[in-house]
């Protein structure tokens, strides 16, 4: 309870500090200081030409494309944003299904899906996946990060405030801009090597591995384009080895009755990947440009169900006598290209723009089978699969406008169309059927997408944007937006933001926003099934009877949905508050911004209704079955409205810079504190006649997830030192405990605490050839291991997939990159 008092107070303090400021602004001395280098201007978070990161009116961070492939990790773009931005966390789900192959980020502590990507200013597609298991981002959709490798970017902006009223959707807790390397000459070549050296205990015992091989070839050239032009093309191609930090097997489970059997693969994917990439402005007649963007990759991923033990009733032992691992696979394709002119006409800056993205992802099961066809079942499968697409076409305009304020007011206007669609396709029918003999059907591990799963919707909205920023006078900058988008499916909503800074000289200033956003539902959220059919025997006078059986996720449009309270999804609202300062001095630098994140029926992924559970009663339960009864449904989940949370925190960046003779160093700390507090729960219509409860639609667990799902402190601090052609970095990363949730609190337990220390040394030699090695998680911390109580005979889960930084261990690299 301090802890939120002493936010909350930090937080009104610092927005009203700001917001009130304008009136005293003749105290102000002098301007902000100019720009220092090219890298500091920004464009995330304002349209006005020539801002930079320390004179922008919200914070903004921006990572450099080196400083990314600086990483041992640098063949994951999201981990290597986690890495260096404290307040994104990318944990590492396994044994998900589709969530090990397209591993979602979160910024400060929301929903994957509440913040919005960009590529070069242009509003990026979200991947095809829902998140529908028990990780965190459970019921969300997002952009896949890892789509797009390190070495095509010029930089990353992180922009960490509200921006739905500057960008639309989608952008509650913030915007990440991906700009693209920019070169019309020049290259590079990039080899990375790294494996896990590891030692780690679970609750079985120990262990030692040596897994999880890495090797990555990428590299860039900067082209001329017909004169006066430029053309940069990048490209990647790595190999992943899958890494297993699962528990042992019970003796029973394992058919010779060894205690030193894993039977279980528990962490990151086998991955295969090629990507490229291509950036490309021309110069055209009038002032005008054409310019053009888009990538395209490949991604082949394999990831484990959990383990079937010789003795399940599931297994076939005349196929697999000691039992199987069902692995699952995903083919991902990921296409984006965009392109438009931009150019001065009648006094107003234009951009006219569009855009097409596509991700598709097709389902294999292999080293499986399908149980009720006994030992004539196969044993690979093709379980169907996902696509989303999405276009876009906007109109940008920009123009000063003379107001009688210190300098022109900044008046920026679009509008934007857009149209999505999401399919579902099925799988083979041996992928879902149920064969002859009585045992469970579909492939074991993902039992395929069925036909009544088969889905192929679209929608379109349109928008209009206002946004205005200009100097008031020599020290108080104002800005101002609007935004109002109308969808074909739900309707329209407006959204706005007003945002100032005062510089109360060269070195202080103070910055503070008020800002509404929104998410919509996704496609995914409103047309998603999968059902599976299930053999459940039930004793009617005295005589076991035998039926099929269906349960799964249900559309919010299905009858059996509807039974249960379901109703068209709406629009998440929020609204943001944010003040903080700006301290500079020479060399050093200091931001500090708190903030307050409320978001009103946010869209939740349900219970499985009509499953016993430990916090509803037997008469719930029973209520519960009896509606479902008529589907020849046993339990059914869905998508909806209704959970109301308060996110508050207070970010802080601080460097500082010096040249001694024993070389140059930058040092760097960096931190987030977080916190986020359930305030309603969705309830149940009163036309189900159900005795229920509070969490009956969204129980303990997930509600847990939420509040304590992400750490609430994570600090990174680092140093570059170079010196000639050598050079090195050193990182310490904290990061707070989480909680494991459970729906019986007994079960519940923490993560811990953990520092992780990241070193790398560098050598250029003269022919312009640098040479790299370190270390990630130098003292290889690891989360604590998963009780044996809950990890059942199998031992297949040996670590939360809540930990903030995963449980892979200790990583050792090496990296030779060649600048020409």
């Amino acid at each position: 309870m301090h802890l939120r008092i002493s936010r909350s107070v930090l937080l009104g303090f610092s927005s009203a500090a700001t917001l009130l400021a304008c009136p005293i602004a003749a105290t102000a001395q002098t301007a902000p200081q100019e720009a220092t280098a090219v890298d500091e201007i920004i464009v995330t978070g304002t349209r006005t030409v020539g801002r930079t990161r320390l004179d922008s009116v919200a914070p903004v961070d921006v990572i450099s494309g080196e400083v990314l492939t600086r990483q041992g990790a640098g063949t994951e773009l999201a981990a290597a944003l986690a890495a260096t931005a404290p307040a994104i966390n990318f944990p590492r789900p396994a044994i998900s299904d589709g969530s090990d192959h397209v591993r979602p980020a979160t910024l400060r502590g929301l929903a994957p899906d509440q913040t919005l990507v960009l590529i070069n200013g242009q509003r990026g597609h979200v991947a095809a996946l829902v998140n529908v298991n028990g990780n965190l981002g459970r019921g969300s959709t997002a952009f896949d990060l890892n789509t797009i490798p390190a070495i095509t970017l010029g930089s990353v902006e992180v922009l960490r405030d509200g921006a739905s009223a500057q960008y639309g959707a989608d952008a509650i807790a913030g915007v990440i801009n991906l700009r693209l390397r920019e070169a019309a000459s020049g290259g590079g070549l990039t080899a990375v090597y790294g494996v896990y050296d590891t030692q780690f205990d679970t609750a079985r015992g120990s262990h030692d591995r040596n897994d999880g091989e890495q090797i990555s070839l990428s590299g860039w050239v900067g082209l001329p384009l017909f004169g006066d032009g430029f053309l940069t093309i990048s490209g990647e191609v790595q190999e992943r080895d899958p890494t297993n930090r699962s528990d042992y097997a019970a003796p029973g489970s394992v058919s010779n009755g060894s205690s030193t059997t894993v039977l279980g693969r528990f962490g990151d994917p086998k991955t295969s990947a090629q990507s490229v990439w291509f950036n490309a402005g021309k110069p055209l007649e009038n002032g005008w440009e054409g310019y053009a963007f888009g990538g395209y990759q490949h991604r082949d991923s394999e990831s484990a169900a959990t383990a079937r033990a010789f003795n399940n009733s599931n297994n076939v032992l005349a196929i697999y006598p000691n039992g199987f691992l069902p692995m699952i696979g995903a083919a991902i394709d990921d296409y984006n290209l965009f392109g438009g002119l931009k150019g001065e006409a009648g006094g107003i800056d234009w951009d006219f723009s569009a855009g097409y993205g596509r991700n598709e992802l097709d389902y294999t099961v292999f080293n499986s089978l399908n149980a009720s066809y006994g030992a004539a079942s196969q044993t690979s499968f093709d379980a169907g699969g996902l696509a989303y697409d999405q276009l876009t076409v906007s109109i940008d305009g920009v123009k000063q406008v003379e107001a009688n304020l210190f300098e022109p007011l900044n008046v920026a206007f679009g509008l934007e169309y857009r149209r999505e669609s999401f399919e579902v396709h099925a799988g083979e029918p041996t992928s879902y059927n149920r064969g002859p003999l009585a045992a469970g059907g579909g492939a074991q591990g993902f039992p395929g997408f069925q036909p009544a799963n088969v889905v192929d919707e679209d929608r379109s909205n349109v928008s209009a944007y206002i946004d205005l920023e200009g100097r008031l006078s020599e020290s108080v900058t104002i800005g101002a937006a609007a935004r109002y988008e109308d969808y074909s499916d739900f309707g329209d909503t407006l959204t706005g933001k007003l945002s100032a800074r005062w510089d109360a000289n060269e070195h202080f200033a103070l910055r503070g926003a008020i800002s509404t956003g929104f998410k919509a539902p996704a496609l995914q959220q409103q047309f998603f099934s999968y059902v599976a059919t299930n053999l459940v025997t039930t004793v009617v006078g005295g005589v076991p009877v035998t039926s099929l059986v269906q349960a799964g996720s249900f559309r919010v449009n299905d009858p059996v949905a509807i039974a249960l309270g379901s109703a068209p999804l709406e629009p998440e609202h929020s609204t943001n508050f944010s003040g903080g300062f700006v301290l500079r001095n020479g060399g050093f630098e200091l931001t500090v911004d708190a903030y307050r994140i409320d978001i009103a029926d946010r869209i939740i992924y349900s219970e499985t209704l009509g499953l016993a559970r430990p916090s509803q009663s037997a008469a719930t339960t029973s209520a519960t079955l009896a509606l479902l009864a008529p589907f020849g449904v046993t339990g059914a989940r869905f998508f909806l409205n209704g959970v109301d949370t308060s996110t508050s925190g207070v970010d802080v960046v601080a460097r500082y810079r010096t040249d001694q003779d024993f070389g140059q160093f930058t040092f760097t700390g960096a931190a987030n504190f977080n916190a986020t507090e359930i305030t309603a729960l969705p309830e149940i219509p009163s036309t189900v006649a159900i005795p229920t409860s509070p969490g009956y639609l969204f129980d303990r667990a997930n509600q847990l997830s939420f509040t304590d799902g992400t750490p609430r402190r994570k600090v990174v601090g680092s140093v570059d030192w170079s010196l000639g052609d050598f050079s090195a970095t050193a990182r310490a990363t904290y990061y707070g405990s989480v909680l494991v949730p459970n729906n019986t609190s007994t079960l519940d337990y923490q993560a811990g605490d953990a520092t992780l220390i990241d070193l790398e040394g560098r050598y250029t030699f003269p022919i312009g050839v640098t040479a790299a090695v370190g270390v990630n998680n130098l003292t290889d911390e690891y989360p604590q291991f998963t009780p044996s109580a809950l990890n059942g005979g199998t031992g297949s889960v040996g670590f939360p997939s809540f930990s903030p930084y995963g449980f892979n261990g200790r990583f050792l690299f090496a990296r030779v990159s060649y600048n020409f």
